[in-house]
């Protein structure tokens, strides 16, 4: 009766990842929970995996690793990683990774169970999380998916009828998480520092076919990988910026080599526009500030590199040269593609030398008037320039102008720049007061806010008039938002 269920739910699991060599993981036993219960389910992207969502509602235990889908092989993943700068050995301390599932149109992702207990990796920890932070991590993760910023993505979400404790007792949870793969800069780094060289090799060629087949036959295919991961890296961290989020917590084991956002713990999306802010209550420095994960991606990227030199040039000095080449090339790539984004949110399709000038003029007085950053782009998109914080300013008056001549200069019409301001400058963000809302619904048993912020946040460029209540901001009485690592 249960393997013909499971057959018609649509579980289609490869195990590729497991063909590499037993460094790279460890086999890992389902940890069961008392009472799970399926309290949200991701229907499109069920559908999308080539899974049947009526069928899936009618299996938590499943989600709650409670017992394996047909074809699971549940392993967990060894890697490393630069934790706010420090290097330590990691591995998947409370994820289960079941397969590889391959979708009608043969595409590959990881399935993996988020919070579904202790691994052999888990050190320390119980491996459970917490209500709260998964359903924050489903929220944001499928608002990125709708503004078109690669991440993974959120399957369901069960509760587990057990306690986790941390400062206090709070309800247990396990997200289902998709990806195209958990591969991360720290896997690299682990390889590097605990496999043998042939390990590493097989590693980045595992991953050459698996995301650059493209390149797989270069004559020099791990710089071919070095550079790919550069210029997806520069895209990503690019379209972060645009829109004004901030990930919290860029350590080398939350970078993956797909181009991918993974863990979302104190991740939030900026209100006042300001180069140093930062949500995270363990950042005391702001290492991780929005004005720094460019920077923060370079670094990262400059240890993938480190992991690869073994691979690059038998030489070593000519391959430490040949990596600092590639490299170099990230701060141009990152400023190119960011400056592509903030042109088209400023409505101009072609470059003018003057461009990076006149938007460095824009978001110097969003800074000095402390405007909200996504606020004032709508804002502009809408024509609704009394609203923008500035507005009246003499620094406001002499961009304005240079801002018309530059428009005037374009060869697209009006109407043409602004449906491209609307497809690029979104009505509606997940703002962390609604978030907050929203989770706190749910943690008493309702969750109608939840399901409303999701439906407003799914299509984020519509500019639909229930959209407007989403754009408020928080009272000016509230105190400073501050976002948690959810464990």
């Amino acid at each position: 009766m249960t393997q013909k269920n499971e057959r018609i739910v649509g579980w289609n699991f490869d195990h590729s990842y497991a063909t590499l060599p037993q460094v790279f993981f460890s086999t890992a036993a389902l940890n069961p929970v008392r009472v799970p219960e399926l309290i949200l389910l991701n229907q499109s992207l069920a559908s999308s995996l080539g899974l049947d969502a009526e069928a899936l509602q009618k299996d938590a235990e499943i989600f709650a690793g409670n017992k394996a889908p047909e074809g699971a092989l549940p392993l967990a993943q060894a890697y490393a990683g630069h934790q706010f700068g420090h290097f330590t050995m990691l591995g998947d301390g409370r994820a289960i990774l079941l397969g590889e599932q391959i979708t009608p149109r043969g595409e590959r992702f990881d399935i993996a169970l988020k919070g579904s207990g202790r691994t052999p990796y888990s050190r320390g920890g119980d491996g459970r999380a917490a209500l709260g932070p998964m359903l924050r991590e489903y929220i944001i993760s499928e608002s990125m998916h709708a503004l078109g910023i690669p991440t993974t993505r959120s399957l369901a979400v069960v509760t587990t009828g057990e306690m986790v404790i941390r400062e206090t007792d709070l309800p247990g949870a396990i997200v289902t998480r998709v990806a195209k793969s958990h591969i991360r800069v720290g896997t690299f780094q682990y390889a590097a520092r605990w496999g043998s060289k042939e390990d590493l090799r097989t590693l980045a060629d595992y991953t050459l076919q698996r995301h650059f087949p493209q390149v797989a036959l270069d004559e020099n295919r791990y710089l071919s990988l070095l550079k790919e991961v550069i210029n997806r890296q520069a895209s990503l961290i690019a379209k972060w910026q645009l829109v004004g989020f901030i990930h919290g917590v860029m350590n080398t084991d939350n970078m993956t080599i797909s181009g991918e956002t993974i863990d979302y713990g104190p991740c939030a999306f900026m209100d006042t526009y300001h180069l140093e802010t930062v949500f995270s209550s363990i950042d005391q420095q702001g290492r991780y500030a929005y004005g720094n994960q460019p920077r923060i991606a370079g670094w990262n990227l400059a240890r993938f590199a480190e992991a690869l030199l073994q691979l690059l040039h038998e030489n070593e000095s000519e391959a430490v040269e040949v990596a600092q080449e590639a490299i170099s090339q990230f701060p141009e790539i990152y400023r190119n593609d960011w400056l592509a984004g903030m042109r088209a949110k400023i409505g101009l399709f072609h470059a003018e030398a003057g461009d990076e000038s006149l938007i460095e003029s824009l978001l110097y007085m969003m800074q000095k008037y402390q405007a909200d950053y996504n606020n004032t782009f709508r804002a502009l998109t809408l024509g609704q320039l009394e609203e923008l914080a500035f507005y009246g300013k003499p620094e406001w008056d002499q961009w304005i102008q240079e801002w018309q001549k530059r428009l005037e200069r374009e060869q697209a019409s009006k109407s043409d720049s602004q449906q491209l301001m609307r497809n690029h400058n979104p009505a509606i963000i997940p703002r962390n007061h609604r978030v907050e809302e929203a989770l706190k619904s749910a943690m008493r048993g309702d969750l109608s806010v939840m399901n409303k912020l999701l439906e407003a946040l799914s299509n984020p460029y519509a500019y639909t008039v229930g959209q407007a209540t989403y754009c408020s901001l928080p009272d000016p009485s509230s105190p400073p938002y501050q976002t948690f690592c959810g464990t």
